[in-house]
């Protein structure tokens, strides 16, 4: 069951086998969180939203079908909307956000610049509207083919690839809004 393809899982899911549920969940489980995480920004949230994804696949497997999509895709779109619907309920902070308290350990220069390159890449993120949000992590960091990521966002490759282009040059703004801002500071 092992190196059956996911689609063949899910067959077997429709059927109420736990044991290719679980392969599904132990294939897709990290890369649904991933994405999760680059829409909402929280790890938490992430996690529940990876959970209620893989709720949902197993509650509705009967209604998937391998001749419109992949399972990946499926999936994608799932995790998308869930994510989607998170960012657009009130924003409550966090409590790992509280507080932080530095180790006192002097950290290398190059985590140093790595990390703060991640925060400004993230804080541009986290302006820029949803659906782009959505087609960058699907396509950049998560790997995705413009097709794929097309597919699972429900758009035609040609506006996949227009989504894509406006949220490169936003999120390139974003970053040297964010750059130039540090520098006069």
């Amino acid at each position: 069951m092992e190196d059956d393809s996911d689609e063949a899982l899910m067959a077997a899911v429709a059927a109420r086998r736990q044991q290719a549920f679980r392969l599904l969940m132990t294939r897709h489980m990290p890369r649904a969180i991933r994405v999760a995480q680059r829409i909402v920004r929280n790890p938490a949230e992430a996690d529940d939203i990876g959970q209620e994804a893989f709720l949902r696949v197993w509650n509705k497997a009967e209604s998937f079908d391998p001749t419109i999509a992949r399972f990946t895709t499926w999936l994608y779109r799932i995790v998308l909307n869930l994510a989607f619907d998170r960012t657009r309920r009130p924003a409550h902070a966090p409590i790992e956000e509280a507080a932080e308290i530095a180790s006192g350990e002097p950290a290398p220069i190059d985590g140093l610049i790595a990390d703060q390159q991640r925060r400004v890449l993230e804080a541009a993120l986290a302006q820029l509207p949803e659906r782009q949000r959505g087609a960058i992590a699907l396509f950049h960091m998560e790997g995705l083919s413009g097709d794929e990521a097309a597919r699972a966002m429900g758009l035609s490759a040609k506006a996949f690839e227009s989504l894509l282009a406006r949220a490169r040059l936003a999120l390139k703004k974003e970053v040297e809004t964010i750059e130039k801002t540090r520098r006069l500071a």
